[in-house]
């Protein structure tokens, strides 16, 4: 397949059509076939993550479930970028600012954030106070109020282990790292919707994407590749990264609403469960390092899950064990390993080399002034690679004094026996 350059939109659009052809690729759906599936979901238009609506034809949807069991998510990007040539209108900082002024300010309409981003340089005047109304509105940030309407919010639970796991975080008490200085540290978490169980849980100094990807990855190589993941929408759990993760293993991402807390209840009592059972009666100033905190919530952990719950009357444990016949386990090591690659685009410069993460890195001759795919993992970078038609190319972090006494084949190199008058070549 040729090489793609992600971009937001690419990947919205990916995404989509994968959760559309998820329980064709899960083995979910209840219709007697997947024509069945695909004629019935088509039977209406269908909002695309651009806001319009459109019919798709049910034939659409078997091919792009083709594409995705014979090329993964790749198959599903779009071939040539859809914004092209343009530029987008709210840029990352700008998107930011919104959510920020969402926060602080509740009942703040789309008329004062367009006034205030355009004053503080966030947007030129250009863009459309429209533009500003459509995201707040497909992001979900209206309040109740203003739109008229109360969630209809009514109890549920998923049928079987797997079938959906729920993820958060929470801040808890700071203790010392390496160093000897107080950090505050964070509860990344992930709870199983059926049977209550804590299948990952792991203390951190940083909330960020990374951290939750391990914490994931863990839990899926221990129990199994969930349906679902229902997050929250900080950038911990919205990114393109985790997105690709999930497409790659066959999850269907969701988040839950802005400002929603009640939306994730079953993760919410866990967070405090964990804290009256365990963190409110730990003496946290003889903690003397992240690992021993860590060490200390496992065995929490590890009681909560076989603890029963008032809910189901049953433990964690005893319902995981009681649906664990069907799960969908990792084809092996090698394979996860694969799908919780990161992936970005590079662009390889005349002198064969990239940049990633702050460092440099010399590319394959081939690739000199294209845009590749590369594929690592934030803390092994040692091993970063790029993808290329279904082959790994490694690359190697720079070493310029080296690269000065490499010979080159391509081009003359001077031969200073002869004072630089003549060039060997």
């Amino acid at each position: 397949m040729e090489n793609i350059n992600f971009n937001d939109s690419d990947r919205q659009t990916a995404y989509f059509k994968f959760a559309l052809i998820a329980p064709i690729i899960q083995g979910t759906f209840p219709d007697h076939s997947v024509a069945a599936y695909c004629r019935r979901v088509t039977d209406k238009p269908i909002k695309r993550p651009d806001g319009t609506m459109f019919q798709y034809n049910h034939a659409t949807l078997e091919r792009w479930a083709r594409l995705y069991k014979s090329g993964g998510m790749e198959a599903l990007l779009p071939q040539t970028r859809s914004d092209k040539g343009s530029v987008r209108q709210l840029s990352d900082e700008c998107v930011l600012e919104i959510y920020r002024l969402k926060e602080k300010f509740p009942k703040i309409d789309a008329v004062q954030i367009h006034i205030r981003l355009v004053q503080d340089g966030f947007i030129p005047a250009t863009v459309s106070l429209r533009t500003i109304q459509r995201f707040i509105k497909n992001k979900g940030l209206r309040s109740p109020a203003a739109t008229g309407q109360l969630k209809d919010r009514r109890a549920f639970e998923e049928p079987f282990f797997a079938s959906m796991w729920q993820a958060d975080t929470c801040f808890f008490p700071y203790v010392p790292d390496h160093s000897g200085k107080r950090r505050r540290t964070y509860l990344l978490m992930i709870l199983d919707d059926h049977s209550r169980m804590i299948v990952g849980a792991k203390l951190f100094f940083e909330d960020n994407a990374y951290n939750f990807q391990k914490l994931l990855k863990s839990a899926v190589s221990t129990y199994a590749i969930p349906l679902k993941l229902y997050c929250d929408n900080g950038s911990t759990y919205e990114n393109s990264q985790l997105d690709y993760i999930c497409g790659s293993i066959g999850t269907v991402l969701l988040h839950a609403p802005v400002r929603d807390g009640a939306a994730k209840g079953k993760i919410e009592r866990a967070f405090g469960t964990l804290k009256s059972r365990w963190l409110n009666g730990l003496d946290i100033a003889q903690i003397r390092s992240i690992d021993e905190f860590n060490l200390e919530l496992a065995e929490a952990v590890r009681k909560h899950n076989l603890t029963v719950n008032t809910s189901t009357g049953q433990t964690p444990m005893d319902r995981f064990l009681a649906s664990r016949d069907n799960l969908r386990v990792p084809h092996s090591e090698e394979w996860l390993d694969e799908c919780f690659m990161n992936r970005l685009t590079r662009k390889v410069r005349n002198d064969s080399t990239l940049s990633l993460q702050n460092l440099q890195f010399d590319a394959p001759l081939q690739f000199i002034r294209q845009t590749v795919e590369v594929r690592f993992q934030p803390d092994s970078m040692h091993q970063a690679y790029i993808f290329d038609n279904g082959v790994r190319y490694p690359l190697k972090l720079t070493d310029k004094q080296a690269n000065s006494r490499a010979k080159r084949e391509s081009y003359p190199t001077v031969d200073y026996s002869k004072g630089g008058a003549d060039y060997d070549v």
